[in-house]
Formats: C-alpha cells, sequence, structure tokens
C-alpha cells in the first residue's frame, strides 16, 4: 500500500502497534513467568492483562477504520521480542536478582516502543480531528507510562538493582 496521506500513516501504524502489542504480550508472559521477584512477577502479569487490552482496543480501532489488524507485521518489535527472550529467559543467570534486573531492562525496551506508537497515533487522531480515536489512544498511552513506571520503581524503590549489584 502506497502512504500518500497522514489518514494512511495512521492506518498503518494502527496495524504496526497492533501487531507490535500481539507479540510483546507472548514475551512478556514469558518473561513474568520467569520472574523470580513476586512483585515483579505479579506487574508482569499486570503488564500483559494491560497489552491485552490494548490489543482488544487496537482492533477495535482498525475495524472502525475497516483495516485488517493483522495487515502489517511489526519488525521492530519482532527484535525486541526475541531479545527480551535471549536475555531475560534463555541466558544463564547464577543469581535470581541480576536475571531479574535484566528482565526489567527487556520489558521495558518493548515498552518503550509501544509509547512512542501511542504517542504518533495519539498526535495523528488529533490532527485528523479523530477525537474519540485520540481519547482511547492517549488512555492506553497513559496506561502505558504507568507500566513503565511501575517498573522503574520496582527495579529502584523494589530493591532488584541494589540486589543485584
Amino acid at each position: 500500500m502506497t502512504l500518500n496521506t497522514l489518514q494512511d500513516v495512521y492506518k498503518d501504524q494502527l496495524q504496526d502497534l497492533y501487531s507490535a502489542c500481539k507479540q510483546s504480550l507472548d514475551a512478556t508472559t514469558e518473561l513474568g513467568r520467569a520472574a523470580e521477584d513476586k512483585e515483579l512477577s505479579e506487574a508482569l502479569i499486570a503488564g500483559a492483562n494491560g497489552i491485552s487490552a490494548g490489543i482488544d482496543e487496537l482492533k477495535s480501532l482498525c475495524a472502525k477504520h475497516d483495516i485488517d489488524p493483522d495487515g502489517e507485521h511489526c519488525k521492530g518489535m519482532e527484535g525486541l521480542a526475541r531479545e527480551a527472550r535471549s536475555h531475560g529467559i534463555e541466558q544463564s543467570f547464577s543469581d535470581n536478582d541480576a536475571r531479574d534486573a535484566m528482565i526489567i531492562t527487556q520489558y521495558q525496551r518493548m515498552v518503550h516502543y509501544a509509547l512512542a506508537g501511542y504517542g504518533c497515533l495519539v498526535a495523528f487522531a488529533n490532527r485528523l480531528g479523530l477525537g474519540e480515536d485520540a481519547a482511547v489512544l492517549q488512555r492506553m498511552l497513559d496506561e502505558t507510562y504507568d507500566g513503565d513506571r511501575r517498573m522503574t520503581h520496582i527495579a529502584t524503590e523494589g530493591g532488584i538493582n541494589k540486589e543485584a549489584a
């Protein structure tokens, strides 16, 4: 598909973020199972639930604009999810706190990709006069920021980084 207008870019990026979220959902679930720290594991489960809700919202937005949500494959998230598994799950660790610190790192990399996607989509929706879309996307952006801040808190205030050091 040739992208000629901001509307075309908007639709393309809805599909891309849908694909990204689907891929990060599986990786986040796996990271949650691998986490040793109970608070971290619970936060990752909550993160997976948030990602799942985002997938549903993005699917609804795609339907509203008559586009197939599966019309794009996000290669960026494919790489991030592969790295999350490689470094957070498959990597050998002799210390569980070090593994948990790595899990947070890998999760936050995926989250930051989603933050960029949601942020751009909010801006596009606002410019295109799609107020309802913008409100949904802004809510998802805010929830994603909340998850990111929770991970930072677990790493720093929760003590994982301190214990891993």
